[in-house]
């Protein structure tokens, strides 16, 4: 494939690399080692700078207020927007907007009305209630929270496990099991509200993000009106699993965006760090490092943008983005940890970025579908659907 940039293409990264370098990382710098939030006059001034750049709203289609932009344009800007401390989980700090939960524009035009819209106006906060503790990588046969038709509405009981900003939220999106006997067919999208009588936050659950948690939910005899069904009875699934795959490639050009950040301050430290009479750059070990960094660097780049371009090409994509996600994630994780290594004791104080990078990185080789769940997609993708 030729991965040879367009003009426009050029422009757009050369602008998201200007605006991470002289907007992003000063103001960074005079804030908490663990923040995810910037103060809400910079966040108000910044949002404003890439609303007037066109980038506003990434993953927005344009039709809903987006930027015109096709799939591996985004993933280009991903490599560029999360080059900075709390890039994994806040990129620029989340002043590029984007939709939270793309599912919904699936939507009937009263469910946007009521939910879509106020979203993309930063109005209302959404959850996405997929996961429980029965397991969140195989929902079509681990979702044990089931509903149960009673005249226009659904009855909801169950539980659901790791799910961000739930105690925040106004709504979320919640996968109920509606007929036991048809596996991946048998699951429905709800929207539901959060002050929805039966619907609790049970507890928080601490991990090793540095500022955001989890949470556990528990739906107790829940009602939730037919209309709040997103998309049609018994489709749920699939309205997950397809959003799922695209948002993979991003969440993967992420994880790439932070191991070139972490591999350049590296390079630089080898340069002008002094042991036993010469510079780390000059030790042998330390240049294998470096070029291991290199090497998982351009792979996963290259993963990403091949996965990207299958998608915008619309054919079959879902091999391509497991092994983006699989090969970003372990990769980057990669890097992180031999740059850390050598800064040496510097490299685990929050003077700098590694440790929040370390302690992120190693979420992203779990969350989106583990990584040895990405390698079963690749071996069923190869080997035919018969593999279970």
């Amino acid at each position: 494939m030729d991965f040879e940039l367009s003009e426009e293409q050029k422009m757009i990264v050369d602008m998201c690399r200007r605006f991470i370098r002289e907007e992003i990382l000063p103001l960074e710098d005079k804030l908490d080692p663990d923040a995810d939030e910037l103060e809400p006059e910079d966040f108000t001034r910044l949002s404003q700078m890439t609303k007037d750049m066109g980038l506003f709203g990434l993953d927005t289609p344009p039709e809903f207020g987006g930027p015109d932009i096709n799939l591996l344009t985004r993933t280009l800007i991903a490599f560029e927007i999360s080059q900075h401390r709390a890039g994994l989980y806040a990129p620029s700090y989340n002043v590029f907007g984007g939709a939270s939960q793309a599912q919904l524009f699936e939507a009937t035009d009263a469910q946007k009305e009521k939910y879509l819209y106020p979203m993309l106006r930063g109005e209302k906060k959404v959850f996405f209630g997929l996961s429980e503790p029965s397991g969140g990588s195989d929902p079509a046969r681990a979702i044990q929270t089931r509903a149960v038709r009673d005249g226009d509405d659904w009855i909801i009981n169950g539980q659901k496990l790791w799910i961000s900003g739930a105690d925040k939220a106004d709504y979320g999106l919640v996968f109920a099991r509606t007929d036991p006997s048809k596996g991946r067919g048998g699951v429905t999208c709800f929207i539901v509200d959060a002050d929805t009588p039966g619907f609790h936050v049970r507890r928080i659950v601490h991990t090793l993000r540095s500022s955001r948690y989890a949470t556990e939910l528990q739906f107790e005899d829940m009602r939730v009106p037919h209309e709040n069904i997103l998309g049609e009875e018994g489709g749920g699934f699939a309205i997950a699993n397809d959003r799922l795959s695209r948002q993979r490639i991003p969440y993967a050009a992420a994880c790439v965006s932070v191991a070139i950040a972490a591999h350049e301050r590296a390079i630089e430290y080898a340069k002008i760090r002094e042991t036993f009479g010469a510079t780390l750059a000059s030790r042998q070990g330390i240049q294998w490092m470096l070029v291991e960094n290199e090497i998982d660097i351009r792979q996963a780049r290259l993963m990403c943008l091949e996965a990207a371009a299958k998608a915008d090409a619309g054919v079959p994509f879902r091999t391509e983005a497991a092994i983006a996600k699989y090969v970003a994630a372990e990769s980057s994780f990669r890097v992180v940890d031999r740059s850390m290594q050598i800064h040496g004791g510097l490299g685990v104080a929050k003077d700098l970025p590694f440790e929040r990078w370390f302690r992120e990185m190693r979420i992203r080789r779990i969350g989106e579908g583990p990584s040895e769940v990405q390698k079963h997609v690749i071996a069923r993708d190869i080997l035919g659907a018969g593999l279970r």
